[in-house]
């Protein structure tokens, strides 16, 4: 199938399931990342691996265009940061690591382990001129546990993605027939630094709360004036006589730290 995929790595086994159900990409499109946390590494170096053409440059109606003279079949798109144009001209799938209509929005996931969901989700819905609200067409949930963080989060979603995909390509006339209506939902704006920001009188359980939501970003351990990134944060009870990154009832621990003021 004629295939053209829209993505950075944070989604990449989308990527690679559908080449393992030898779809041809037509042509990748991508974005520029900070490569710290958020990378296009990865299906950048698929594309050249495998001579698929690939640019950074935001997707226009006019690629869109030249796709479809190319006979382009499906357009699957998986953690792109910008709005593309819609055509009628072949189908546009995204896949959404929430099952939608909950989660709409374009870093849901922290939100979800912050408010204690009891599960989450993958989605595949058809593209709509609206983030996220296009119609459903494939949706699996999973439970979420008590611990749960974002990496444990999206290891879940790499889980459930495959089949996804391989249901998607098999069976796409039928899929597409059965799609349904989203109905009511709500979009969640993106987290601001309150949200990932950990303080000395914050109590260990909050503190914990936060790192996991954001775990394996950029969080901010804020005393006073002076701010610190840490990246990889766990909480750690006991004294915290004595610790760089105190909290009521224990400390902070990180992989990386970077001093911000």
């Amino acid at each position: 199938m004629k295939t053209a995929y829209l993505g950075i790595d944070l989604l990449k086994p989308v990527l690679d399931a559908l080449l393992r159900e030898d779809c041809q990409i037509l042509k990748l499109f991508t974005c520029p990342v900070d490569n710290v946390t958020e990378f296009n590494t990865a299906v950048i170096r698929t594309a050249q691996a495998r001579g698929i053409s690939h640019t950074l440059e935001r997707i226009t109606a006019a690629d869109l265009e030249e796709l479809a003279a190319q006979g382009c079949e499906l357009l699957v798109c998986a953690g792109y940061y910008y709005r593309a144009p819609i055509t009628d001209a072949f189908p546009m799938v995204n896949f959404h690591p929430t099952p939608l209509p909950l989660g709409r929005g374009s870093w849901p996931m922290p939100r979800l382990i912050l408010e204690g969901a009891a599960y989450g989700g993958v989605t595949a819905h058809r593209m709509a001129a609206d983030f996220d609200t296009g119609d459903i067409l494939l949706r699996e949930r999973f439970s979420l546990d008590p611990r749960e963080d974002h990496q444990t989060y999206m290891e879940k979603v790499y889980e459930k993605a495959p089949a996804m995909v391989r249901r998607l390509v098999r069976s796409l006339p039928e899929v597409l027939e059965a799609a349904q209506p989203q109905g009511e939902g709500e979009y969640w704006p993106l987290p601001t630094e309150a949200d990932w920001t950990v303080t000395p009188d914050m109590n260990a359980a909050r503190a914990d709360l936060i790192l996991r939501a954001f775990y394996g970003y950029e969080c901010v351990y804020r005393d006073g004036v002076r701010k610190t990134e840490l990246t990889g944060g766990r909480v750690v009870l006991g004294d915290p006589a004595g610790r760089p990154f105190p909290v009521k009832g224990g400390y902070v621990t990180a992989d990386r730290v970077r001093p911000l003021a």
